[in-house]
């Protein structure tokens, strides 16, 4: 079982810059493949940006050139730096555990966090 929690959300102005963390437990943090989602009222909930356990990253169209994924594998957390926010960026920011790569073989998994709410707003 891994336990993620989400933090660093909150309201800010069109413009604007937010890092989101994620704490992840567990001893092979640095063996997962890591996932920021999003989910707006009344929408589905999207992949933003995905980073690997080698530390390859992807990124939604929607985000490239503003929102950067990286991890720290010594403090078990995974970051997305969120620049110049607008207001179509408001949502509930979830991290999800996608996967374990262990000895070459990738591992399913599916862990969530409960998410931590991003408002852009004036």
């Amino acid at each position: 079982q891994v336990q993620l929690v989400e933090s660093g959300g909150g309201l800010v102005q069109p413009g604007g810059s937010l890092r989101l963390s994620c704490a992840a437990s567990g001893r092979i943090f640095s063996t997962y493949n890591m996932g920021w989602y999003r989910q707006a009222p009344g929408k589905q909930r999207d992949l933003v940006a995905a980073i690997t356990s080698s530390r390859s990253t992807n990124y939604a169209d929607s985000v490239k050139g503003r929102f950067t994924i990286s991890r720290d594998n010594a403090k078990n957390t995974v970051y997305l730096q969120m620049n110049s926010l607008k207001p179509e960026d408001t949502a509930v920011y979830y991290c999800k555990v996608e996967s374990s790569v262990l000895g070459g073989v990738v591992y399913g998994m599916n862990y969530w966090g409960k998410g931590t709410l991003v408002t852009v707003s004036s």
